[in-house]
């Protein structure tokens, strides 16, 4: 994946926000974006250079760790349409970023865990001394409510692109690496995936600035 080749960018759009706000405030920065295009590995990548060079305290929060348990996914219906809008605690996620935009105490956010495939609780620490935390997810820019209310908590949002092709064959990688059969792989993402990435394509004019992965 070459999603490393869009932190120049990143960090010139995080360093030119955060020169505009007053001095300690604490900045949220959203990476919104289609399944697959990378925006986990992205955001790791900007916590880390915005670590070395404007804050210590540099964090990552994955919008992920608001995924519904399978247990509730299932009691609801909606076990195969995980990663739809539906199927996150929305309202929870919106509750995180605003303690986050308070700015006034420590705050642990719940993490995604990809081998147990369940939201794991308090597993990334925020300490109240964090001046730059890196927001990602799929729904960051979704004007419906309750989502909408992200939008308003985030000091700059950046929508990552990439060709729909290699974002696809991540996507087929990801399911196969679930346990999932090539001929099931690609029906989940023809169904799930590519249904939840037409709908995040809309919301990319919503966006301060958009970076475009090369193939």
């Amino acid at each position: 994946m070459t999603v490393p080749v869009m932190l120049s960018p990143a960090l010139i759009a995080v360093r030119e926000q955060v020169a505009r706000l007053p001095a300690g405030r604490r900045a949220l920065i959203g990476i919104a974006g289609p399944p697959g295009a990378g925006k986990s590995t992205l955001a790791e990548a900007l916590a880390g250079a915005l670590r070395a060079e404007l804050d210590p305290a540099a964090v990552a929060v994955p919008m992920d760790g608001f995924h519904l348990s399978t247990m509730e996914l299932t009691r609801l219906g909606l076990a195969n349409r995980k990663g739809a809008p539906e199927t996150f605690d929305s309202l929870g996620f919106v509750h995180l970023l605003s303690r986050l935009r308070a700015d006034d105490a420590p705050v642990y956010a719940p993490a995604y865990s990809r081998v147990l495939h369940e939201s794991i609780g308090g597993a990334i620490s925020v300490p109240a001394q964090t001046r730059l935390v890196v927001v990602e997810g799929n729904y960051l820019l979704l004007p419906d409510q309750p989502w909408a209310r992200v939008r308003e908590l985030l000091d700059l949002t950046l929508y990552l692109d990439a060709p729909s092709a290699s974002r696809r064959a991540a996507l087929l990688r990801r399911q196969r690496s679930h346990g999932r059969s090539e001929e099931q792989a690609r029906d989940w993402v023809e169904r799930s995936d590519d249904a939840n990435a037409r709908l995040i394509e809309t919301t990319r004019p919503r966006a301060d600035q958009v970076l475009t992965r090369p193939s």
